[in-house]
């Protein structure tokens, strides 16, 4: 009997990747460096079926950037490129950002008791329990308050009541999140919209304002103002030759689990790819990622009704959704899933001459996605595999004749690759897999 796989050792050969330089767009104007989708193997199809599924599902605007350029951008209905749109909760990580511009220039220190700025009494707590809390609680969701309160987007005292104390209890809370804002103004001495016109949106080109809504201040923009602010955060917190964020720890912070509850949540962003993760409303830990079918290294801002700005460092992407949705949830996350559902199958399997072949011949890459090895298979015997960014680098090749191929990916960047495969014939086979 044959072994049922060859592995592949001094055979393959790992070339030195080169990091993608970021394209940062101009601060005026609408000009924006573009990649087509052909150069990344998009199929049209494939893409009109994404559309289709945002347009059903009351998407107003969708943009993807790789490399800080623009390969997908759609509006829908009368939306268009200049139509400002709420942000809704993903606006809480412009929150972030700027509380770590205030603590950078040392306004302010995230150790904080929040009673240094916003007084004695800001909430219906003891002076003892009140003092426990912090800016790092509130960042955090963990202040302690009870957010089963009859209003939960309240900010005056008799609204803030004790439930636990600080840092024992995670929950999704907008009343002391809101509160942020009012802690930014008094470090600074400036309004919220103005110290962040100063520190973010001139720097970067972004427009847009917080524009207060009962309790809430609710930050409407572009899409592409929030794609530049996603950018932004991808090159953490430079953009292009101007650090603006440069407290890389208060990044770290920002981006990774801040505490041990909810571990898929930092400075008031979502993070995927953790063991666990909680959700608004429930005190449920949950087991396994928070988007399942997005890259694992994948964080994100997400608001009612679908606002999402996804961060994907690995693959250097910036995905953005503005719009309505079916669903009522202060944090639809299922709907940002069901996207990447459909992103992830914008790439082609076979191009039309690729097809013909694929009909003669059964060649099938597994387990996908992977996280250590793929498996090669084909009826046919395989002369040589090579594995390609989707930018075109190749960063591994074989020369082997065999039906059953394995090759080590363990040390290959997460992302999706191209595998081209030489049959003995000189036929060609094209697939991609994805490296968890």
């Amino acid at each position: 009997m044959r072994p049922f796989f060859i592995l592949i050792t001094a055979s393959i050969f790992l070339l030195p990747l080169k990091a993608q330089t970021l394209y940062f767009p101009p601060l005026t104007g609408s000009t924006w460096d573009t990649i087509s989708p052909k150069t990344l193997g998009y199929c049209q199809a494939n893409i009109d079926q994404l559309y289709e599924f945002l347009e059903k599902n009351n998407t107003r605007a969708f943009l993807l950037l790789k490399n800080g350029k623009i390969v997908l951008e759609k509006y829908f209905g009368t939306h268009t490129q200049l139509t400002p749109w709420q942000w809704a909760s993903a606006g809480k990580t412009i929150t972030s950002f700027m509380v770590g511009m205030a603590q950078q220039e040392g306004y302010l220190s995230v150790n904080d008791t929040t009673s240094t700025y916003l007084g004695k009494g800001w909430t219906d707590c003891s002076p003892k329990q009140e003092e426990k809390i912090t800016i790092r609680h509130q960042l955090t969701m963990t202040s302690g308050l009870d957010d089963k309160v009859q209003d939960h987007y309240c900010t005056i005292d008799t609204c803030l009541i004790y439930k636990s104390d600080a840092g024992t209890r995670w929950a999704y809370h907008n009343g002391p999140y809101t509160l942020l804002d009012k802690v930014i103004e008094k470090a600074t001495g400036q309004t919220l919209n103005s110290y962040t016109t100063q520190k973010l949106k001139t720097p970067t080109g972004m427009t847009g304002s917080f524009i207060p809504f009962g309790y809430n201040n609710v930050f409407f923009s572009t899409a592409r103002s929030m794609a530049r602010f996603g950018l932004l955060i991808l090159n953490k917190g430079k953009w292009n030759e101007n650090q603006i964020l440069s407290d890389s720890a208060y990044y770290r912070q920002m981006v990774n689990p801040s505490q041990n509850i909810n571990k898929s949540y930092g400075y008031l962003w979502w993070l995927n790819g953790k063991q666990s993760y909680m959700l608004p409303t429930s005190q449920t830990v949950f087991p396994g990622f928070f988007n399942p079918d997005a890259p694992a290294d994948m964080f994100v801002a997400m608001g009612k009704d679908g606002q999402f700005l996804n961060i994907i460092p690995g693959q250097q992407m910036v995905m953005v959704r503005m719009g309505e949705a079916p669903d009522n949830l202060p944090v639809p996350a299922s709907l940002n899933n069901y996207i990447w559902k459909y992103v992830n199958e914008l790439q082609c399997a076979t191009t039309a001459t690729e097809n013909e072949f694929y009909k003669e011949t059964v060649v099938q890459i597994f387990p996908n996605p992977a996280s250590d090895m793929i498996r090669i298979t084909s009826d046919q015997s395989i002369e040589k595999v090579e594995i390609f960014t989707v930018q075109g680098q190749k960063i591994k090749s074989s020369i082997l004749q065999a039906k059953e191929i394995s090759i080590s990916v363990g040390e290959m960047q997460k992302g999706i690759y191209i595998v081209q495969a030489k049959m003995t014939d000189g036929r060609r086979w094209t697939g991609r897999f994805v490296k968890q």
